[in-house]
């Protein structure tokens, strides 16, 4: 009865956090002049990031990828580039917690779904197949459940970069959700999870803040992990395609969540279209893996993992 209860309260709270509408109370239209990153209070991470020697972004021009290329793409990312390596041990020697990381998102990752389980034992299972996940569950314990400053329901890049969404209780003055996230918990690692866009604005807004957002987390010193979505309100998958554009001329992993869900019923979506089918985190009841929140923390854990592995192995 608890159970059934729990997860009935769960659903309703996901329904009410997390909607496709692009309504004036979930996402602001910010100018650009508001969403100007404004700095990390002095430390060695900031002295270092504002050093004249350290680039503010490693993205490349690079030519387009081919059409719907990113479909193809795997899931979990392979590896790391040497620059993100470099970004990496640079964050780290400035004072960055090699055992955070961050999450920066809208509504599909608030901490009540999206990762928290793996900070409760017996939550969730991994059965033998993902056995081998458990000392990087075991590494970050305490980021899994932490309620991120950068996350809320009607996030999109923009609001992230706006100081007039932070928090006032955690926040410094004319400091952005992103810069007070970082400040406060000093991850190496970032997920960079936004499926929240204004309907009416191409995708190239999209891809114009979301290089503001990743130019930041490389600025501070931690190694962004981005991620495609699993809907296609904008019906051209346009978002998804930026994403992989970004992910190509920044080299930084991509975790493909889209290509996750495609087998699933409805590709793991609800009849709207935008929120995905739930079930709890149990990787080895086949029934509940026809559901999309198990995939979506399952291989969120493992791209976590490959990053982890790649980035600090000898």
């Amino acid at each position: 009865m608890k159970r059934t209860f729990s997860f009935i309260f769960l659903t309703i709270f996901l329904l009410a956090s997390c909607s496709p509408s692009d309504a004036p109370t979930q996402i602001i239209s910010a100018t650009d002049q508001a969403i100007q990153p404004t700095g990390l209070p002095a430390s060695p991470a900031q002295a270092i990031a504002a050093s004249p020697t350290t680039p503010a972004a490693t993205a490349t021009p690079k030519p387009p990828l081919e059409k719907d290329a990113w479909m193809q793409m795997p899931v979990v990312p392979a590896g790391v580039s040497e620059s993100m390596r470099e970004v990496y041990q640079r964050g780290i020697e400035s004072g960055n917690d090699p055992t955070h990381f961050s999450i920066i998102g809208d509504c599909q990752n608030v901490s009540s779904y999206f990762l928290s389980v793996f900070d409760t034992p017996g939550e969730f299972s991994l059965g033998s197949e993902y056995a081998y996940l458990q000392p990087t569950i075991d590494y970050y314990h305490g980021s899994y459940s932490r309620v991120s400053l950068a996350v809320k329901g009607g996030f999109n890049a923009a609001a992230v970069l706006s100081p007039l969404r932070a928090d006032p209780k955690s926040c410094n003055a004319n400091e952005s959700p992103l810069d007070c996230e970082l400040r406060t918990w000093r991850p190496s690692i970032v997920f960079v999870s936004m499926e929240t866009w204004w309907s009416h604005k191409p995708a190239e807004e999209y891809d114009k803040y979301m290089r503001r957002v990743l130019d930041r987390i490389i600025e501070f010193g931690a190694a962004p992990i981005i991620a495609t979505k699993a809907d296609n309100l904008e019906g051209d998958n346009s978002i998804n395609a930026t994403v992989a554009q970004i992910a190509y001329e920044y080299e930084i992993p991509m975790w493909n969540y889209w290509a996750a869900v495609q087998p699933l019923p409805r590709h793991g979506l609800s009849p709207d279209g935008f929120h995905l089918t739930f079930a709890r985190n149990f990787f080895d009841d086949p029934q509940r893996m026809k559901n999309a929140w198990p995939w979506r923390n399952l291989t969120a854990l493992q791209s976590l993992d490959a990053v982890h592995n790649a980035l600090t192995e000898k």
